[in-house]
């Protein structure tokens, strides 16, 4: 799912992705889970030049940077990290370690059973604060997602540089910004954007994805230039609904609103009722 590209280790991001059935973790992220370093960039290319043989664990895999692009990235999956953690000296080895193997667990029980995966993120979402009826269309809305990549998988289309493309191409045509733009105008780094999109903004994003999806199917489209067509014009018909929609409201859609800290005053506000 979505919200699994980056996870926490002790109020650290760590970036991942599923490769091969297995999971690979950004090695400049667990350096710097690990050490704390403000620069886990440098740390890492010294550790390669005095331990050579580090190297050959890594895979390069694209992951996301702060900017919202792909960048290919040494990553390591969970046996090579337990070999990285060797030449780390921290005092954070062993819990790290211990994260690692609930994380593996935890996915192995997701794919016996998709529903618990669901669950997990309701119970996180939860404890971060969202309202049950926003979560209620953050799941909806990865579960049309979800349908929309795997119809561009079947189609030709590359995973990782393409279909942020065809992303992008549908929210500009819906919002007016490409995901880029929209995650630098709400003010967010490598936050997931649709974890910071209001209600409305959810369901055009789901209307555009869904309508894409419709058309991609109805027109059997191949390749990225085809898909890319249906793309366009499933977002415009999202936008055009987004323009009436802030005519009769009166304010717009796009919101600079974005749940960076409204949660934790949610779960104060929460704590605070508790006690009264």
């Amino acid at each position: 799912m979505e919200n699994n590209k980056i996870i926490i280790f002790d109020d650290r991001k760590i970036r991942r992705i599923w490769h091969n059935d297995e999971w690979y973790y950004s090695v400049v992220d667990i350096i710097g889970a690990l050490t704390e370093s403000s620069n886990p960039n440098n740390y890492w290319k010294v550790l390669k030049h005095r331990e050579n043989q580090l190297v050959t664990i890594c895979n390069q895999l694209k992951l996301p940077s702060s900017d919202g692009k792909y960048y290919e990235t040494d990553c390591v999956n969970t046996k090579s990290a337990l070999r990285l953690i060797q030449s780390i000296p921290s005092p954070k080895a062993e819990p790290f370690k211990r994260w690692l193997a609930k994380v593996g667990y935890e996915r192995i029980q997701e794919i016996e059973d998709p529903e618990l995966a669901q669950e997990r993120m309701k119970d996180l979402y939860e404890q971060k604060g969202y309202s049950k009826e926003w979560i209620d269309k953050r799941l909806r809305g990865i579960a049309i997602r979800q349908e929309l990549t795997e119809e561009w998988k079947n189609r030709g289309v590359d995973k990782n540089i393409e279909y942020a493309i065809l992303t992008n191409e549908i929210s500009k045509a819906t919002f007016g910004k490409t995901v880029g733009e929209y995650k630098q105008f709400k003010e967010l780094g490598l936050e997931n954007l649709r974890d910071h999109m209001t209600d409305l903004e959810l369901i055009f994003s789901m209307l555009g994805e869904k309508v894409t999806t419709e058309i991609t199917q109805n027109e059997e489209a191949i390749g990225l230039l085809e898909c890319k067509g249906a793309a366009k014009r499933g977002g415009r018909v999202a936008g055009k609904a987004r323009v009436d929609a802030e005519k009769e409201i009166g304010k717009p859609i796009v919101s600079k609103e974005n749940y960076l800290i409204e949660p934790e005053k949610q779960r104060k506000l929460k704590k605070g009722g508790q006690n009264a």
